[in-house]
Order: structure tokens, then sequence, then C-alpha cells
């Protein structure tokens, strides 16, 4: 069979009869796809090679079975870097969006993913507008590496508004009430819960699952706290009181380096001695000491750091508040850099607790009232 352009189709050398069970468009050695019985398909796809030859466009991955630029197969390789890249929640986040995109798109080439693609995908998603910005967000970083891997341009990505909710704060007396109540109702049983609430509320550098995770040798490092892997990815050095120095000396007995400082003491139900506090346990007891006060709708995020935070704000500036809880470069070039700013931070936690002793001040002259 010859291909005859002008009559468009094959015909065959010795009879002149037209082909008519199917063509193959070959193209170079890369290229051998089959058409049933459509010449003008056949042609197409052929001018079209031909075409995107011409403007420079032409890319032999686009045409291969196993499809190497369909975005299952480039998801693939994203979430494996991103599993050693991120942390285990960080990576499950990430793993969720991208296999919902990928059931959405499947082997659709990724150079063909484009702003239409991309929002009819994240307003199909039936979730909130925050969740679905983070799916944008996750989609944004993966076109993002896409492009620094293999070139492809990053495609517009929709806009997602929403608008964060706003998490209760009370005064630094109310704060104090509820730390106090906490110590009463926990202390005899373990005085780690009242501690842990007790920093949560002084030290606005530490998020809740960070303070958890810290473990006896992390504590008392030249005055620090250290937290080894926080959200920052760098570790992270918190300033430390000297009378809470003198808090962690007088904990007896002493854990071995690598048990968890906050740890159950006593078995608990399910908790044995020795065994990490519970994602939740500090506000289990947190909501305990606020029922026994009578306090409704504050967490305890937004009782203690955020609480803390805001009646800095009428004694320090926003960016030597958020200097307090920016601690986290441990290289040895950074070492002056820690000192000054151990010293701003201890400044502010000390005031801190002038707060909340100013705070039981009041307490006792109602009391006596």
């Amino acid at each position: 069979m010859v291909h005859d352009e002008r009559r468009n189709n094959c015909f065959c050398i010795t009879c002149d009869i037209p082909a008519s069970k199917g063509y193959y468009v070959r193209f170079g050695r890369e290229i051998c796809k089959r058409f049933s019985n459509s010449y003008p398909a056949a042609a197409q796809f052929l001018n079209g090679l031909r075409f995107k030859t011409f403007e420079g466009t032409y890319d032999r991955r686009d045409y291969r079975k196993d499809y190497p630029l369909g975005f299952i197969t480039q998801a693939e390789k994203y979430l494996k870097l991103k599993r050693q890249d991120v942390k285990r929640g960080t990576y499950r986040n990430i793993r969720n969006f991208i296999h919902k995109a990928a059931a959405a798109w499947g082997t659709t080439n990724v150079k063909s993913i484009g702003y239409g693609q991309i929002e009819d995908y994240l307003f199909d998603l039936n979730v909130s507008d925050k969740t679905r910005s983070n799916a944008r967000s996750v989609l944004s970083g993966f076109f993002k590496w896409l492009n620094r891997r293999e070139g492809i341009p990053i495609p517009d990505m929709p806009e997602i508004k929403f608008e964060l909710g706003w998490r209760n704060i009370i005064d630094i007396e109310t704060q104090h009430a509820i730390i106090d109540e906490v110590y009463k109702i926990s202390h005899g049983f373990n005085p780690r819960i009242w501690i842990g609430i007790k920093w949560l509320s002084t030290y606005i550098a530490l998020r809740p699952n960070e303070l958890r995770n810290i473990k006896e040798r992390h504590i008392d490092v030249s005055g620090f706290i250290v937290i080894p892997s926080p959200k920052e990815k760098n570790p992270k050095l918190v300033a430390m009181l000297q009378e809470d120095i003198d808090l962690y000396h007088s904990l007896k007995p002493r854990g071995l380096p690598d048990l968890y400082f906050f740890r159950h003491i006593k078995g608990n139900g399910s908790a044995k001695p020795g065994t990490q506090f519970g994602k939740d346990y500090l506000y289990k007891w947190w909501k305990k000491a606020c029922k026994n006060l009578g306090i409704e709708g504050v967490d305890l995020y937004g009782g203690t750091r955020h609480s803390t935070a805001t009646a800095l704000g009428e004694y320090f500036s926003e960016q030597e508040i958020m200097d307090a809880g920016s601690m986290h470069k441990s290289n040895k070039a950074a070492q002056r850099y820690i000192q000054a700013k151990k010293n701003d931070s201890i400044n502010i936690y000390a005031k801190v607790r002038e707060m909340q002793g100013e705070a039981k001040i009041l307490d006792i002259k109602k009391a006596r009232k």
C-alpha cells in the first residue's frame, strides 16, 4: 500500500485498490499508532505531528502507551518525594488531595490540565472553602514541582476565598483562674498536667502538639526547650524562665533521656505509666477546669497561647511578640542571634508571669471583699 495524499488514502501498488481495514501512522522510531477504518483521523494525527515538529512543541512522551506524562504517573513520583520531605500528618493531607485529583484526571496528560480542569475539580469537592483552598495549595505545589522537573508551564490556579473562624480568647485573670483550677484538680494526680497548661500559657512559641512531644533530653539545654521537628521544619529553641528550670529540676524521679516529659505517672484506663500524653489529654483537663468554673466556649489553644499573645499586645509590639516565637535557628553561626533573641523572649515570658501574678493578687483582693 502506498499513501496518496491527493486521493486521501493508501492504494495497492499492483491493483490500485484503496485500503479499508485500518491504518498505521509511523513517525520516526517513537510512534506507531493504529487507526481502525478511518483514514481522515490517521491523516489528521500525522499532520498534527508534523505541525508540532515545525513549531518546536513535539514531545514523544505525549504519545507513549505507558503515559509518562499522565497525571497519575507524575503524581506517584511527587508523593514518593513528599513522603520523605514532610511530616506524616502533612503527607496524609497531600496524599488525600492528590489521590482525589488522580481519580478525576487519571492518565490525562499534565500538559492539558489547565485552569478549567482545576476549577472543575476544586469546586466538585464537597468540602468547606478552607479545605478547598488547602486542595488548591497542594495542586499548586505539585505543578511547581512539575515545572522544575519537566519544564512544563504552571497553569493558572482559581482563586479560593475563605474566612478563618475566630478562636475565643479570655483575659489574663480568667486564664489564671483556669490554670489555678487545673492545679487543684490534677496536681496530686500528675503535676505534669498543670505544668503543660502553664507552659502553653507562658511560652507562646510552643504549640500544644510540640509541647506534648518534648522528651526529657529536650529540656534545660542552656536554659532552652528544644523542639527538634516543629511546623517551621528547622529546629526551634524556646527560652525558659529560671523558675521553670527550677520547677523541672524539682520533679522526682528524673526520667531517662528518651522518655516523653509529658507522660502518665499512674495507670489511667488504657494508658500505662510512662506512656506519652494523648493528643487531647491536656485539653481534657482544661475543659474539666472550665466546667468547674462555669466557663464555656474557650478551647486550650485559644485560652492559653492566643489569649496570652493578645494580652501582651499592651506591652510589646506585634513584631516583638512574633520574634518570641521565631527562635528556630540552631547552627553555630546563629548562636549570637539566638542569645539575643533569648533575652528578648525571656523579657516577654517574664511579663506573662508578671501579669498572671497581678491576676492572682486581684483574686485575693476579691476573696477578701
